[in-house]
């Protein structure tokens, strides 16, 4: 099956920096979108960072520009979430997650999308989630 497997230290003070990691495995899909949300009580799951797998370019919401980073490792099939100059807001569940189904196109990908079709419907593999909190 489909396996989404985070890991990292995810505790830090403000203006710190955390790395996430998401290892993935029996993962088939193509054209589809990959990334990283996070929730809060109380809150939507919401996506901060993502990339579209069938060409370059990565999106992130207005919250974390500037301060996070997607990328991937292919040989390792893993995908990371760079978080620098970390603030308490930030503090929250962290999710990795792709589609479970082909998009067809990358904007679909952007934040605000992903995040809607997700309220509308889920439709993603997720990993296990990564709380960090970020203290002041």
């Amino acid at each position: 099956q489909v396996q989404l497997v985070e890991s990292g230290v995810g505790s830090v003070q403000a203006g710190g920096s955390l790395r996430l990691s998401c290892r993935v495995s029996g993962y088939t899909g193509t054209s589809v979108c990959m990334g990283w949300f996070r929730q809060t009580p109380g809150k939507e799951r919401e996506a901060v960072a993502t990339f579209y797998t069938d060409r370059g370019g990565t999106y992130y919401a207005d919250s974390v520009k500037g301060r996070f980073t997607i990328s991937q490792d292919k040989a390792m099939n893993t995908v990371y979430l760079q978080m620098n100059s970390l603030k308490p807001e930030d503090t929250a569940m962290y999710y990795c997650a792709a589609d479970r189904q082909s998009v067809a196109t990358a904007l679909l990908c952007m934040p605000s999308l992903w995040t809607k079709r997700v309220d509308e419907g889920d439709n993603n593999y997720w990993g296990q989630g990564t709380q960090v909190t970020v203290s002041s």
